[in-house]
């Protein structure tokens, strides 16, 4: 039998779901390179029409990406959530070889002109709208991606996207490898003294997992937020923060090197397509038009929150000085500090409400929720592969038990885990060219702790709001009513525009009514108090400016440094950071922060000269939610306008024009002020 007859990686093309227990590193490129043979050769056959249609041209050009899709993307979702030394050489030549083909197909000069013709046919505005907006997208795109150029530019473009591919790659394996490097191992019990019982026992539990005795901490979030928040022990608390800032700064995991070459070729890949700047050519596919937009909603957003931010630190430096014993307020005392103030002012902390919000808790709850506002059934499915024995599965169905999507949900940190939080696409719902309907299937992945001794997983109040986020993505995914591949679920969205219904979601998490579906005491299944709701409720806000201008701080070191940053000049990147914190931050952390080595989100994500797309979003989804808090929270109506207008779209419908025919008008920032305690 023929080796790749038996591939699992290409057996999984035809099967509801990837099998992800068979998949190992030496399938990964014979299957790769069987695909992308196979699609050259169709290619070539589509460039040779004499008169391309939709029929001829796009529906074959959409089944070759689905192929091609479903061959990769189990081989980056791997990557990400089970890393290993076996798979990284044969993940990066595949990034490699994605690249080339990548680069090749927007540069066949045969097949744009094909579309073109397809466009320029007179039977174009007969096809429905979803097809008019997958050719306008293409052809947008094969623009973007250097089609026009010719000769040598085009051989360079193509060579600039092929080393960009292969540095994000190597970004972001430094700062897991870094990540992964440090830990502290703590035997004795007094750098324990402030951490509360379950950071101790996830320490204990992650150490014995290691083959340790004592305790062990490290940078990764679920214990690296917990230190920093309550360890009395200065100490520690700067080791920890030192190690932290510093990732992929120095050795062979620097960073440095890879955000310069990055930025130059980013910017030299603009000016070969005659943008200005590459925020100039990131801004041509998003809801922003141009640099001045941003920097000035930005700087919007600075003035109605400088002044708060500036009484938010006095405060707390008032309050280490007074209460903490710490005349000068280092970097590494900010989240004690604001975790002790926060304490006194409000008498909660994180860790006083975990116990209300178990894993099985929450996410019957979060289920709860969005069956009653979008009418649909989830139901756990334990008969699929999986690829670590934590994962779970569950199916969605409508009002008449029709399975409409799934999704796989991954929610514990691990080693050889990326960080951080995610939604992927694993299967997008579309129409195939046999008539068959395919569902979606979503991949949701969190970085929390896992179940600790005989206790459930406990989350903090902070992680229940990022796996609504998460959960939000999901739904833009998995409630599509999107029937053409390059614009259902969350493709074809503005980036600016798809972080709305995950913000949007975050709402929920602070309705008493919606609460009161996920928030029961572990123990005794009691619903969470009223009075510590209340403290929930009045602390949400708390030091919302800084965290406000800390985001605008990432948001304009990004746009700022893909438009007014020259890479071969004396001015330096970090001379870019300290630039924008002068303007907009109230603190300043010191010189050896190294921040941006292991800003993942516009060095290896797709947040590059997009990072203000969090808060452009954010104006987006609190709008959105205003309408809930005038017509009911859970408001069966509309829920079901917000599905149809927003969540079902795509990217079939302008998202502004998909704003308004929910909202009945444009956006306005006035229910983001109100939410955040900014409007005064």
């Amino acid at each position: 039998m023929n080796e790749l007859t038996t591939n699992p990686i290409l057996q999984g093309t035809s099967t509801d779901l990837p099998l992800f227990e068979a998949i190992k590193p030496e399938h990964v490129l014979p299957a790769l390179e069987q695909t992308l043979d196979d699609a050259r050769k169709t290619v070539a056959g589509l460039t040779d029409l004499p008169d391309p249609s939709w029929d001829t041209l796009m529906i074959p050009l959409e089944t070759l990406d689905e192929r091609i899709s479903r061959v990769w993307g189990p081989v980056t979702h791997l990557n990400a959530v089970c890393d290993s030394e076996e798979l990284r050489p044969v993940y990066q030549q595949g990034v490699s070889k994605m690249s080339e083909w990548g680069s090749e197909l927007a540069q066949n000069e045969a097949l744009y002109a094909a579309m073109k013709k397809v466009r320029e046919r007179d039977d174009f505005t007969d096809l429905s709208r979803e097809r008019q907006q997958v050719l306008e997208h293409a052809l947008r795109d094969f623009r973007l991606s250097g089609a026009e150029l010719a000769g040598e530019k085009k051989d360079r473009f193509k060579t600039i996207k092929m080393r960009m591919s292969e540095l994000a790659t190597a970004f972001e394996q430094h700062v897991l490898d870094a990540t992964r490097g440090f830990e502290l191992h703590l035997t004795d019990d007094s750098g324990l003294d402030g951490l509360p019982d379950s950071v101790r026992d996830a320490a204990r539990q992650r150490a014995e997992a290691d083959h340790k005795p004592g305790w062990l901490f490290t940078l990764d979030a679920p214990s690296y937020i917990p230190f920093m928040q309550y360890a009395e022990r200065r100490d520690l608390r700067e080791q920890m923060y030192t190690a932290f800032v510093t990732r992929a700064s120095s050795g062979e995991l620097d960073n440095t090197p890879v955000i310069d070459e990055l930025l130059a070729l980013r910017a030299e890949a603009a000016g070969l397509l005659g943008f200005e700047h590459y925020a100039a050519y990131s801004l041509a596919t998003k809801m922003a038009t141009d640099v001045n937009e941003v920097l000035g909603f930005m700087r919007q957003l600075v003035d109605k929150g400088r002044m708060i931010a500036e009484k938010e630190i006095t405060e707390l430096r008032a309050f280490a000085a007074s209460e903490l014993g710490l005349p000068e307020l280092a970097a590494w005392d900010m989240s004690f500090a604001s975790e002790k103030l926060r304490l006194k002012t409000y008498h909660l902390s994180q860790e006083t409400l975990k116990p209300w919000f178990s894993e099985k808790c929450v996410l019957t709850g979060m289920f709860s929720l969005v069956e009653k506002l979008y009418g649909i059934v989830i139901k756990e499915n334990n008969h699929v592969p999986k690829w670590h024995e934590t994962v779970r599965f569950f199916d969605i169905f409508d009002g008449t038990e029709k399975k409409i999507a799934s999704f796989y949900l991954d929610p514990y940190a691990r080693p050889h885990k990326r960080g951080g939080a995610w939604m992927d696409e694993c299967i997008i719902r579309w129409k195939k060219p046999d008539g068959s309907l395919q569902l979606p299937v979503a991949y949701l992945v969190c970085n929390f702790d896992a179940p600790v001794g005989d206790k459930p997983a406990l989350w903090t109040h902070d992680e229940v709001t990022t796996l609504f986020h998460e959960f939000g993505h999901g739904l833009h995914h998995m409630l599509t009513q999107g029937t053409e591949l390059s614009v259902s679920g969350i493709r074809g969205v503005p980036w600016d525009a798809v972080e709305l219904p995950s913000q949007f979601m975050e709402n929920f998490c602070w309705e008493r009514d919606v609460v009161n579906l996920f928030a029961r005491h572990f123990e005794t299944g009691k619903t969470l108090p009223d009075d510590l709701f209340d403290k929930m409720l009045a602390a949400r806000n708390f030091h919302s400016a800084m965290q406000m201008l800390r985001q605008i701080e990432f948001s304009m070191f990004d746009i700022l440094l893909h438009s007014d940053y020259e890479p071969d000049s004396d001015v330096t990147v970090q001379d870019v950071l300290d630039r924008v914190r002068e303007e907009v931050a109230v603190v300043t952390p010191p010189a050896f922060n190294k921040f941006q080595n292991s800003f993942s989100h516009i060095f290896a994500g797709g947040y590059a000269a997009g990072y203000y797309s969090y808060k452009w979003a954010e104006v987006l989804s609190a709008d959105a939610y205003a309408a809930f808090e005038e017509e009911g929270v859970l408001n069966a109506d509309t829920a079901r306008r917000f599905r149809e207008q927003i969540l079902s779209v795509g990217g079939s419908k302008n998202i502004m024009d998909a704003f308004i025919a929910f909202r009945g008008r444009k956006p306005a920032v006035d229910a983001l002020l109100r939410h955040t305690g900014l409007l005064t």
